[in-house]
């Protein structure tokens, strides 16, 4: 899971972390909605309706004069974005021969008003993009963002629009008890044995598994090892309760779990030793709900779930508070990562 690929870190823009398509100028043959729909694009050679051919994706209508089309999501968990996919599978004769993609940060909830009198910052230059392709754009700029807008030249179809980065909320939202793995409150995985049927990233969704694709699934191991995921916590914190779901699986779900964590600001990840049992290995049931309270409440940044030996997971949560002090060195993150025209005039002590 280590890799440099901005492809396995959330979708911050994503349905399934509450992303929403605000905006778009123009959306005559196919909604805008479709953009952030976590499943792949599909298509149907007979699905046509009384506008022409239905496409999955967003797609407007022939310009006959000058100008381009755009759209504005609101991204589902603010963060620091590292690369961004337009995706136009399935649009062939009808993609947009360029793109270019902007971002903003705005405090509480913007009319499209407001959103469109923003300050708007340049994340991917006009681009040349190919057909039935996705196409990544890699991002650097380490500031948080909180709405990007896609815009096409001049007028076309794409399917679907992939913001990849590091989740990064607003810190003064993350008191009291709190899934710390939630990637809406900034947990992510940083690191999967195997990720052969489905990404580890599903089982820190926010929303209950529909289906057991909606989850992480291994191959089946044929060695004495054991498969298991890390996950970097939101921040530094002490856990009180963890689930872990099995559910949808049934003759495929892993057969015993356990739970450790480490507080990497005292030891290296590598260090076995420094780990400690927050739910020891424990026989699951499959399609399950299973709730633990943890046998420890040291502070840890960081947990590992191994499954043994291998087999399907729906859901991780791991409830518990951010650590006071961690809260406060959050803030001031939080305050030097805006974009200038967007920094808050509060004190650190005010966060």
């Amino acid at each position: 899971m280590r890799t440099h690929d901005f492809r396995l870190l959330p979708d911050l823009a994503s349905r399934t972390l509450a992303g929403s398509v605000v905006y778009a100028n123009d959306e005559l043959f196919a909604e805008r909605e479709n953009l952030i729909k976590p499943e792949p694009a599909v298509f149907s050679t007979e699905s046509f309706g009384h506008k022409g051919k239905i496409y999955d994706g967003w797609e407007t209508r022939r310009r006959r004069e000058p100008g381009c089309d755009y759209a504005i999501v609101r991204l589902g968990v603010p963060g620091v974005i590292h690369g961004v996919v337009v995706d136009t599978t399935w649009f062939k004769g009808n993609y947009p021969p360029f793109v270019s993609v902007e971002a903003t940060s705005i405090e509480g909830f913007p009319t499209t008003e407001e959103l469109t009198a923003a300050t708007w910052v340049t994340l991917v230059e006009k681009s040349e993009v190919k057909g039935d392709s996705e196409n990544p754009f890699d991002v650097s700029d380490a500031h948080r963002y909180t709405h990007v807008r896609l815009t096409i030249y001049p007028d076309g179809g794409v399917a679907r629009l992939r913001v990849h980065g590091d989740p990064m909320p607003d810190p003064r939202l993350l008191t009291g008890t709190i899934d710390l793995a939630g990637p809406e409150n900034g947990g992510t995985v940083i690191d999967c044995s195997n990720m052969f049927y489905s990404s580890p990233l599903n089982i820190l969704r926010p929303d209950r598994a529909r289906i057991m694709g909606d989850s992480w699934e291994n191959a089946r191991r044929r060695d004495s090892g054991n498969d298991h995921v890390t996950v970097r916590l939101a921040a530094r914190g002490s856990v009180r309760r963890v689930e872990i779901d099995t559910s949808y699986f049934i003759g495929n779900s892993a057969g015993w779990a356990s739970l450790r964590g480490i507080d990497s600001s005292a030891a290296d990840l590598e260090d076995d030793a420094a780990w400690v049992e927050l739910v020891p290995k424990t026989r699951l049931q499959p399609d399950t709900r299973h709730f633990f309270g943890a046998a420890t409440t040291a502070p840890v940044t960081h947990v590992r779930l191994d499954v043994f030996p291998d087999g399907g997971l729906a859901r991780l949560r791991v409830n518990g508070e951010i650590d006071p002090q961690t809260l406060r060195e959050l803030g001031e993150t939080y305050r030097s990562s805006l974009p200038d025209s967007h920094r808050r005039a509060e004190s650190a002590a005010e966060l």
